[in-house]
């Protein structure tokens, strides 16, 4: 049985980055290295460096096939088979192959000659991928007839990306590199556009590496390997408001650069724990520098910091956690029982945690529920010191005791009441004082051993000592709570200042507000929504922003924006200190919709505005560029009325063309004032038909006066049609061919081209004069703007402003360029009609 071949491709995002350069060359290194290599079907679309390549290398010559009495050349299936090389290379792996072949597609004959055991190498861009053929219509408006199975180029034994980067690929078909020169401009404005190319690039990029990402995995079914393989890394850092903040966020970042795709993301947790108030500006600086390192900021508020970070964590995949180094003392760990990074690591399962040390104490700050001034946990630490510690010191006292003492073994319960106090507040410090009062009764003071006073002033004192024990008590839990009011009111600033920060900085307010409220509550969803646009209460509201993605039977609370707006959050009920905060968000929100309806009246009153400004250039054009013709209208007509028996013919001829020269200016003038007072009032009439270009063209050079000495023509849109209004259409090539003749240098023509693409009919009025800078292309549009014209004989300047507005009355665009070589572009593109001409 044959082994079957192996199949290489080289994988481009357009034509011209170099796949079958890079084929071409890999041939003559293995005909070189002795492999029997020969060349299936090359095509060089007359690229001289490509034509070169193909010379010494063995070649099979092609099959001719005849179709509808035309000659076409295919690659020879059967020859290639026959001759059977060890390696072919086969170029355009998408080609459709002509009727009478033996396949319909060239991959299929790629297919066959794999069945026979011969190698091939080939290449194709990605727009010829089945899977990804509506998407780069998306991009580039251009359907593809021709495509791959994904299938069988994922059955592709080596698939190599031949990456250029977009801008390089445009310089190198201004070049001349990739094109003929008649081609470069139509293809340097349509499919070569850089945004396409970059789109295209990424789109390559990711499909790639999703096969990478499938071979690994076959790679790891086939070998049995059942542990999972990260290969991209998602790293979440844990910030605490502290310095050390950007010693972790560096590191994050070098741990995320280590895989391709990874991806950093900075979390703050506001919570219960005491964690160490920071200043506003700290946490500013270390959000500034998440997005330096090209990651992304979340803060929740979580009732445990540990919970918090890994359920964080495991909602965004993390595949590491990144926190800082505790620096508590072992009095601190005994006292609350484990840190937050020992807890996290206990927590965390199958992400990785680095524990990072730095100079500053990880301390974290605290925003405390309002239900104690202590944690339960706390409160229990108490209890169980009183009970411990009550018996241990009796012990060690009743060892010790003499009659005299007894003053010190009432200031040593003291000291175990203030210890308890301290540690769990005024309940667990009320049970050791009393329990420590019957202890000093029931062993220290006569008699012994019994529940009973003989003495006055022992009670007395028994009783100081459990008042005073109970004050202390009260004092620190008092200041207990203080210092938790106040660090869940530095905590809330803290959170408002976020929101803040995030509208601030131009995030999208209501957006914004809806993801970091969802983030802080950690709810499944936040909604932001309107009232319909439709008649009667059954309209469905408008959704303006959403966060999350909640699920059906989650519950909902809805909280009232105003009369026309409603904040819907999804999840888990609030709990009543929550809904104080949940208030500032809400006022928050209502000043941002406020806020967003302004914008949009001012929107709506921003083209009366503009109108009132044109109004007012009319005005000033009235007064100026109407006097000169206006004048020497007035003054023709007034020489021929008074001294019309003394003027020579000569002289009444010339006074005659003075006039009429002059009323045919003031004409125009008048023409395209009416004609921009109508483009600003929406008031213009078009009759759109399908119309050739040609026939606009050619009335348009006429009324110029030009000749092929002064224009140059290649129209190649064949029988397309246009929808446009004929009239309106050689108005705007006049201006724009008077804007070309008078900026074009001497004996220099000016360039007229039509093509089709993408459903659009483009008409391009290419010349070679000083052109226009970059930052000054928009102002060319603007009404009576002549950009650097001082004469007064070239009209109000109002040309180019009717020519846009004359093209986008019709549906279409006109767009300014720069000429390859130098020179400025003008490219009208008018929507393809759906029938040709007949």
């Amino acid at each position: 049985m044959v082994k079957r071949g192996r199949l290489r491709v080289f994988l481009g995002a357009a034509p011209g980055v170099g796949k079958t350069y890079s084929m071409l060359e890999e041939g003559r290194r293995l005909l070189a290295d002795g492999r029997d290599v020969v060349v299936g079907v090359v095509e060089s679309h007359g690229r001289a460096a490509t034509a070169a390549l193909v010379t010494g290398l063995p070649q099979v010559a092609r099959a001719r096939v005849w179709h509808r009495g035309v000659e076409l050349e295919e690659m020879d299936l059967a020859a290639i088979i026959d001759r059977r090389p060890e390696l072919a290379l086969v170029d355009e792996l998408a080609h459709t192959n002509a009727p009478g072949s033996a396949h319909d597609k060239r991959w299929q004959d790629v297919e066959a000659l794999l069945a026979h055991g011969i190698d091939v190498i080939s290449t194709l861009n990605v727009q010829h991928i089945a899977s990804l053929n509506d998407v780069v219509e998306q991009i580039t408006g251009v359907p593809q007839q021709e495509t791959v199975p994904d299938s069988f180029l994922r059955g592709a034994d080596q698939l190599e990306l031949v990456d250029l980067a977009p801008q390089s690929l445009r310089d190198r078909l201004a070049g001349g590199f990739v094109y003929p020169a008649e081609r470069i401009d139509a293809a340097l404005s349509h499919y070569f556009r850089l945004g396409n190319l970059t789109a295209l690039r990424e789109l390559a990029l990711v499909w790639l590496a999703d096969e990478v990402d499938q071979a690994l995995k076959g790679y790891r079914a086939e070998h049995g390997i059942e542990g999972t393989w990260e290969a991209r890394e998602r790293v979440v850092v844990a910030l605490t408001g502290g310095p050390e903040g950007e010693t972790l966020l560096r590191r994050g970042a070098r741990i995320a650069a280590r895989s391709a795709g990874g991806e950093l993301l900075a979390v703050h947790v506001t919570s219960q724990d005491g964690l160490r108030t920071a200043g506003p500006d700290v946490l500013a600086q270390q959000r500034a520098l998440v997005d330096q390192l090209n990651g992304s900021y979340h803060q929740v508020v979580g009732e445990d910091v540990p919970t918090a970070l890994v359920e964080f964590a495991r909602s965004v995949n993390a595949t590491q956690l990144v926190l800082g180094a505790s620096r508590r003392g072992r009095l601190a760990a005994v006292l609350t029982g484990p840190g937050i990074g020992a807890t996290v690591v206990r927590e965390s399962g199958d992400i990785d945690v680095h524990m990072v040390n730095h100079a500053a104490a990880a301390r974290r700050f605290a925003l405390p529920p309002r239900t104690g001034a202590l944690t339960a946990r706390r409160r229990i630490l108490g209890f169980v010191v009183a009970l411990l510690g009550g018996p241990a010191l009796t012990f060690l006292l009743t060892r010790v005791s003499t009659p005299d003492s007894i003053t010190s073994d009432v200031l040593s319960y003291q000291l175990l009441t203030v210890i308890v106090a301290l540690v769990g507040g005024i309940w667990p410090a009320l049970f050791a004082a009393v329990f420590s009062g019957l202890t000093l009764d029931y062993f220290f003071i006569e008699p012994i051993y019994t529940v009973h006073i003989h003495e006055p002033l022992h009670l007395l004192a028994l009783a100081l000592y459990v008042t005073i024990a109970s004050l202390v008590s009260f004092i620190v839990d008092r200041a207990a709570r203080h210092t938790r009011a106040a660090k869940r009111s530095a905590a809330e600033s803290e959170f408002i200042q976020t929101i803040a920060g995030s509208v601030l900085r131009g995030d999208d307010a209501t957006q914004a507000l809806a993801d970091r409220t969802r983030e802080a509550f950690q709810l499944a969803g936040v909604r932001v929504l309107a009232a319909g646009n439709g008649e009667g209460e059954s309209a469905p509201p408008r959704v303006i922003a959403s966060s999350g993605d909640p699920g059906a039977d989650t519950p909902v609370t809805r909280v009232p924006l105003g009369e026309q707006a409603t904040l819907e959050l999804t999840g888990r009920p609030l709990a009543a200190a929550e809904q104080r905060l949940l208030s500032v968000v809400v006022a928050q929100l209502s000043v941002a919709l406020d806020q967003q309806q302004l914008e949009q009246t001012a929107r709506d009153i921003e083209p009366i505005a503009a109108s009132d400004r044109v109004r007012g250039a009319l005005l000033s054009a009235l007064s100026h560029d109407l006097r000169r013709p206006l004048a020497a209208a007035t003054a023709a007509v007034g020489g021929l009325r008074t001294a019309a028996a003394n003027l020579t013919d000569a002289d009444r001829a010339e006074l005659l063309d003075t006039a009429d020269e002059s009323l045919a200016a003031l004409a125009t003038l008048l023409t395209d004032l009416l004609d921009v007072s109508r483009i600003q009032g929406g008031v213009l009439s078009i009759a759109s038909v399908p119309t050739d270009p040609a026939e606009a063209i050619a009335p348009a050079l006429d009324e110029l006066g030009l000749g092929p000495a002064e224009v140059q023509l290649s129209l190649q849109h064949d029988e397309a049609l246009t929808i446009a209004d004929p009239v309106l259409l050689q108005r705007v090539l006049v201006n724009l061919l008077a804007n070309a003749q008078r900026h074009s240098p001497p004996a220099t023509p000016i360039l007229i081209t039509t093509s089709v693409f993408g459903g659009a009919l483009e008409i391009r009025v290419i010349d070679h004069g000083p052109g226009v800078p970059r930052d000054r292309l928009d102002d060319i549009f603007v009404p009576f703007q002549r950009l650097g014209d001082t004469d007064n004989e070239t009209g109000l300047g109002l040309g180019l402003a009717l020519s846009r507005g004359f093209v986008e009355a019709m549906h279409g665009t006109l767009t300014p360029e720069d000429t390859p070589g130098g020179g400025l572009t003008m490219v009208v593109s008018l929507a393809e009609a759906d029938g040709a001409a007949a």
